[in-house]
């Protein structure tokens, strides 16, 4: 292996979530008079979480966010995570094609509870244990800081100057190119159009993968 490590961003990346979410959000935003498709939405809001999100929201449509916002997000999040929903695809076996003892980790903006859920829905929990990491749970500042991807190098045991990380968001990319890390933008989720590509190898990406295939290929 070229690398002592990897780390996975996930939503985008090993599940379909980006793409779903950010239809939701259009959705929502549009029927109370703010025209928002879903390739805008994925453009302003896209890897975000909390505070960034909420402000990035408030941005976009001028106002304070509308009175119904936090709990038709709950509404749509409890629903997803019921329902579970589609990987990425090859994500699961590429996940399950690398040694068990090979070090890896998740490193999110999404919570916890939404990780393990998605996890276990993908059959992947036990592939990754404890090294599951949230940008609003393990520090101080999430992405686009690379303080996540540091502390997830450190939980595996690698120094970030070997490792690789795995993301799909311009947020996510800014951030783990800041790490030292090597970075592989995917392009592989629904949510990533023609441009995506160069958009994430501008940000600094180190490579481009479409497909898992093609990220298999980068690690060996």
């Amino acid at each position: 292996m070229r690398f002592q490590g990897l780390i996975f961003d996930f939503d985008g990346v090993l599940i379909e979530s980006e793409w779903a979410g950010n239809a939701h959000i259009a959705d929502y935003l549009s029927a109370r008079g703010h025209p928002t498709t879903t390739q805008q939405s994925m453009d302003q809001f896209m890897g975000l979480s909390g505070t960034d999100f909420r402000s990035a929201i408030e941005r976009w449509t001028g106002r304070p966010l509308f009175d119904d916002f936090n709990d038709e997000r709950a509404r749509v999040d409890a629903q997803m995570i019921a329902e579970g929903i589609a990987e990425v695809e090859g994500a699961v076996r590429f996940v399950r094609s690398l040694d068990p003892a090979f070090p890896k980790a998740v490193a999110s903006s999404s919570g916890l509870r939404w990780l393990h859920a998605h996890l276990d829905h993908l059959g992947l929990r036990e592939e990754f244990g404890d090294r599951v990491f949230s940008g609003a749970v393990h520090v101080e500042r999430g992405k686009p800081a690379p303080d996540l991807y540091w502390h997830a190098a450190n939980a595996i045991g690698v120094p970030i100057e070997r490792v690789a990380i795995i993301e799909d968001s311009p947020v996510g990319i800014t951030g783990a190119v800041a790490s030292g890390a090597t970075v592989i933008g995917l392009v592989a989720g629904r949510h990533c159009g023609e441009a995506h590509a160069d958009r994430l190898r501008g940000l600094g990406a180190h490579h481009i993968a479409r497909d898992f295939d093609e990220v298999a290929r980068l690690i060996v």
